[in-house]
């Protein structure tokens, strides 16, 4: 079930939100498993006995980690737990991979499995790890199995991310606040997420469609390319989790921010502290500070850097372009913390344009089927094979598509946030937006519920991982 759906909008939320109030306090997580497990289950019913198992096995892992926690044992059965549910992961989404290039290597014929990836495998087996892990480290283990499959399950948030760590919402699975201000201000963020989603990111990877379909490719086309897919996969995915933030906080959750504006950056290190927040603190969490941090020299630090970036590489699909992705910005980051922050340090606009430039061509290599579909997209876009610059099919979808690429650009940054601040600063101009506010919300959902009907919508792109 996707959020961006009629039969979501208009009748599971509703219905689950209804239920969710009427019940009395001690039911309220019952209410949010079973309809996890239906939203989940809508989309994806064979694999939704492997959720249960897994969440099943980090339940006793948990408990019996807990137990043995100062002893070898807790250390030994942390370790399983987490080989255990990294086995799902990689049996699913990696199998073919290793298949595939063994075959490439020795030639021998061997059958691919060709399984179907279970949507949300990459999110969720993340979260059970860190609870086990947040259990070894000293967070008391849960010993409701209900709440804790309430807390891997949660539906706003089940899908694609954010990843919710045990430890940044153990107690509000037992005590959480509710009020109208916070339904509110849920809804608010939902719907700001969806406008994302259906107005930007849909009409941004329809251009990135035409491309792809296009015959008459130019310089320019594959420049438009780079640009619809690096913003069509921020507002896909921030305004996903805008609206898991949204729901989450309409249940009285306060799920963690996802993303900060990450394109007005002016390093890459910066980009990835505001881009994905919580698989990057994951992983600074539960491998790099684990593998030694900066702890242990200069060299080492390198290392555990490369590390942790072919992992994020490797996370996100099972193919070398993802890894050649990884390892670009592992390559990037090395440099910038070797000398290249100093220089960048002293331009602004310099560092602005480098910063964009390496993010633009990384979103190029994440998009590609293959390696040499990255290569070859690159090379369009120096004008490798005799392209010509600009051609008339390219200047046709400038024009059908010149606003939504404005508007994604604008969007992007806090120019608008800020704006509606300073409104808001003045007495009258915060009493307009009172107003204003809300009736701009229902425009934006007759809207979006018009494209709905009309089907013209597509899936979130971090199904896919």
């Amino acid at each position: 079930m996707l959020f961006s759906s009629i039969t979501f909008l208009y009748y599971f939320l509703p219905l689950t939100v209804a239920f969710y109030f009427l019940v009395p306090r001690r039911l309220k997580n019952v209410v949010l498993l079973f309809a996890s497990l239906v939203f989940y289950g809508w989309g994806e019913p064979k694999y939704t006995r492997l959720l249960g198992l897994t969440v099943v096995l980090g339940y006793g892992f948990g408990l019996l980690v807990e137990r043995y926690r100062n002893k070898r044992a807790g250390r030994i059965l942390c370790i399983t737990s987490v080989v255990v549910t990294l086995s799902f992961l990689v049996y699913f989404k990696y199998a073919d991979f290793f298949l595939s290039n063994i075959h490439a290597v020795t030639g021998w014929n061997i059958a691919l499995l060709r399984l179907t990836l279970p949507i949300g495998i990459s999110f969720y087996t993340f979260q059970i790890i860190s609870y086990t892990i947040d259990v070894y480290r000293g967070e008391t283990a849960q010993r409701s199995l209900i709440d804790l499959a309430a807390y891997v399950t949660m539906f706003p948030q089940l899908i694609a991310g954010p990843i919710v760590r045990y430890s940044d919402i153990a107690d509000q699975l037992s005590a959480r606040q509710h009020s109208w201000h916070g339904a509110a201000e849920g809804i608010r963020r939902f719907v700001i997420g969806l406008a994302k989603k259906i107005l930007l990111a849909d009409q941004l990877g329809e251009l990135c469609s035409v491309f792809r379909a296009s015959d008459e490719k130019s310089v320019l086309f594959y420049w438009m390319y780079a640009c619809a897919f690096t913003l069509q996969i921020y507002f896909d995915f921030s305004g996903y989790s805008d609206m898991a933030i949204g729901i989450g906080g309409v249940f009285g959750f306060r799920i963690p921010e996802n993303f900060n504006y990450p394109y007005i950056s002016k390093t890459i290190t910066e980009f990835w502290r505001r881009w994905h927040i919580s698989l990057g603190t994951w992983f600074r969490d539960y491998v790099y500070i684990p593998l030694g941090g900066n702890r242990k020299g200069r060299w080492r630090q390198l290392f555990n850097i490369l590390v942790v970036w072919l992992l994020t590489g490797f996370w996100h699909g099972a193919a070398w372009n993802f890894i050649l992705w990884g390892l670009l910005f592992a390559v990037l980051l090395t440099v910038e913390k070797l000398w290249l922050l100093r220089k960048l340090e002293k331009s602004r606009i310099v560092s602005r344009i480098y910063t964009l430039l390496f993010v633009l061509f990384g979103f190029v290599i994440f998009n590609a089927e293959n390696v040499g579909q990255a290569v070859s997209d690159l090379g369009g876009m120096i004008g490798v094979g005799g392209l010509p610059l600009i051609s008339d099919e390219t200047l046709y979808n400038l024009r059908s598509f010149g606003i939504v690429l404005l508007a994604g650009g604008i969007g992007a940054t806090p120019v608008v946030r800020n704006l509606a601040g300073k409104v808001s600063e003045h007495p009258a101009g915060d009493r307009i937006l009172e107003f204003v506010e809300p009736v701009g919300l229902a425009v934006l959902m007759l809207v979006m519920t018009a494209y709905l009907v009309d089907g013209s919508f597509q899936a979130f792109l971090y199904f896919r991982f």
